[in-house]
């Protein structure tokens, strides 16, 4: 394998344990739902996708051939990451997750205007009552 090729899938493993490393530290060191999610989501797409195109890089040229695998696991990384994240998000923002201690319900009574809930809800309190 000449010395270039070798150089370049260093960097990219490089790369992506580094990418990798800051995601897990975001992880750990963020104070907030969202943003600890963000960190590793993103981290995790471009961090294992460096890898994994340094690994392919570095199969396909000692096999003669281009690495399937590979391609397939970052096809799927880029497609399940970002959706599964979104998902979490939503979620989140649906059971009401995140800053609404620290910010006085804020935020959460705009959202509810927005979306028509708090008429809903005085509506449906009254009728409790």
């Amino acid at each position: 394998m000449p010395l270039w090729l070798d150089a370049i899938v260093a960097a990219l493993i490089l790369a992506g344990a580094l990418v990798a490393t800051i995601g897990s530290l975001g992880l750990a060191r963020m104070p907030d739902f969202y943003m600890r999610l963000h960190g590793p989501t993103k981290a995790s797409t471009l961090g294992v996708g460096a890898t994994l195109v340094g690994s392919m890089l570095w199969f396909s040229t000692a096999q003669g051939s281009v690495s399937v695998q590979e391609i397939l696991i970052t096809v799927f990384l880029f497609a399940t990451a970002p959706v599964s994240a979104h998902m979490m998000g939503r979620a989140a923002l649906h059971r009401r997750v995140g800053c609404q201690e620290k910010t006085n319900g804020q935020p959460w009574d705009e959202m509810d205007r927005l979306s028509g809930r708090a008429a809903q809800s005085s509506s449906s309190g009254e009728s409790q009552r």
